[in-house]
Formats: structure tokens, sequence, C-alpha cells
């Protein structure tokens, strides 16, 4: 299926049982090049859609590139959209570890680490094609006929702290509020989790409502649902954890997270948890239903 721009769909295995199981049908389920991290939930082109960021590395550590593969969630289907910025009147590959994502229409906004929060504009999709679509996936494929969708950077938002994840967060009716978390991964407990209010016009930038220091090592992800975060615990090769309640009283939850879990994404309309687990052979996309959280 070509859709939009001649791009190619490409097919995700799902299973239902409990949870919804999200499986990659080619390599992206075992390389060691690209990495899943963000996860959030919008509409494309009129479809629910899924968006899961991954980044590109060289086996040496050394950054490629980053894209977000959009995952129509009644199709099953999926297609890339890479991230770039344009420095010199040039588009390069944005480097960019994509830990988290928060999706408002045609504003996405992206974790960018020690970098803040850059914000892409998906309203201004484009397809490239050529040297300049392998460039901007980090490729040294070659052929003339390569072509890819690319969104580029509108703005960088400095926010005072290690920007490692973003997630939106809902008023207790289950409406989108204007709001987000922002939240540092930290390997011992002093990672902190603060809230904060979007961008209003060019000028505008993120403006801190309150913070929180959970006490909790490994967070990966946080949302909010209306007096309920959810955070995201990791543990290397074992499964994570994930954590809920208000964010300075927090309770491990007994429902596991994949192994190597990375973002959070809330879906109240069809009632799933989404997370996202980054390891290779351990790749799984699962939303987890919020009516098995004993909510």
């Amino acid at each position: 299926m070509l859709w939009p721009f001649g791009t190619t769909w490409r097919p995700v295995r799902q299973k239902r049982r409990d949870a919804i199981d999200l499986r990659w049908l080619t390599a992206r389920s075992w390389t060691r090049r690209w990495y899943p991290q963000g996860v959030d939930l919008g509409v494309w082109h009129g479809r629910r859609t899924l968006a899961v960021s991954w980044f590109r590395q060289r086996l040496d550590g050394h950054h490629l590139a980053s894209r977000v593969a959009l995952v129509d969630l009644d199709r099953s289907r999926h297609l890339d959209v890479l991230l770039a910025v344009e420095e010199g009147g040039e588009l390069q590959p944005a480097p960019i570890h994509a830990g988290g994502l928060a999706w408002f229409g045609d504003r996405l906004f992206v974790a960018a680490t020690r970098d803040g929060i850059w914000e892409f504009d998906l309203a201004r999709v484009r397809r490239i094609r050529g040297a300049l679509a392998r460039r901007l996936a980090g490729s040294t494929r070659c052929g003339p006929r390569v072509t890819a969708l690319v969104a580029v950077r509108t703005r960088v938002h400095p926010v005072a702290l290690r920007c490692s994840y973003i997630g939106r967060v809902f008023d207790t009716d289950g409406s989108p509020l204007p709001r987000v978390l922002i939240g540092e991964y930290r390997r011992d407990d002093s990672g902190r989790i603060g809230e904060f209010s979007l961008p209003e016009g060019d000028g505008g930038g993120f403006t801190e409502i309150e913070r929180a220091a959970p006490g909790i090592p490994r967070m990966q992800g946080a949302v909010r649902w209306g007096e309920r975060s959810f955070v995201s615990q990791s543990d290397l090769l074992r499964p994570g954890a994930l954590w809920t309640g208000p964010l300075d009283g927090l309770k491990r939850s007994a429902v596991p997270l994949p192994v190597g879990c990375e973002d959070l994404a809330l879906d109240l309309d069809a009632g799933y948890l989404w997370t996202l687990g980054e390891h290779p052979w351990k790749r799984v996309v699962r939303g987890i239903p919020l009516a098995s959280l004993d909510l």
C-alpha cells in the first residue's frame, strides 16, 4: 500500500489477549543500530495513530539519525518520518535521543535529554528522495529511488531539567490538558519530574507548575490522569516496574512492564496505557488495559 506521498506502509504484528502487543516484522526487532524510545498517540491524516520514536547510532555509540514510526492501530501498519534540523539552509539528521514524545495536533514535542524539548511541525511533513533521504536516515544505501518523509524542527525549548522523557496530562474526565510531565532518567533515586504548561505564541516557553522527586531510580516515562500519575522504571534485562499514584506517594503496581521499558502514553478513549521495550529480540510496543491496573 502506498500512502501518503508514495511512502510504503509496512506491517506490524498485533496480538490481543489481556494486553495489545505490537511487534516489528523487520530487522528493527533485533538491530543494534536503531533503538525505540518514546511513545504517544495522535491523529495522522484522520486516522488514530501511535507514534514511536527511534534513534540510530553506530556500534561505537556515535549518533546518526532519529525518526518517528507512525502506527495505524486499526490496520496494523506503520510508516517512518525522519526528524531533521535545518543548518545553513541544509537539512541535517536531528542529533536527538528522542527519549519521549508528546503529540498535540500538528505539534510534536520530543525529549532532547540535555538540550531541552524540541518541537517538530507534523503539518509540514514533506517527501525527500535520493542522497538527502539516505543522509537524514543515517544510511549509506545506494539508489536514487530511495524516498522518505521528513519533519523539520521548528523550535528548541530550554527546560531546567535533564529532559529524558516527556508525557501528556489529562483531566479526571479524560480531557487532554495543555500540560506535560518532563522527567529525568537517573541511575540513582535523584531523578525529578516537573509539570509544565505548553508554550504559547512565537516567544512562549514551557512554564513550570510544580516539581517532585519521587525517589525512584531509572525512571523512563511519566503521564498523569487526574490526580493519578504513572511512572515507568526499567531494570536492565528484567521486566520493568509501573508506579502509580500521586507523584509524592507512588506505589508499585503488580502489573509488570516489558523488559527494557521506556516511555509511557495514555489512551483513555480505548482504555490503554502504552509503553515499549527497547532491547533487541525483546522489542514490543504494549498496550496495557487500564482495567487491569485496578483504577
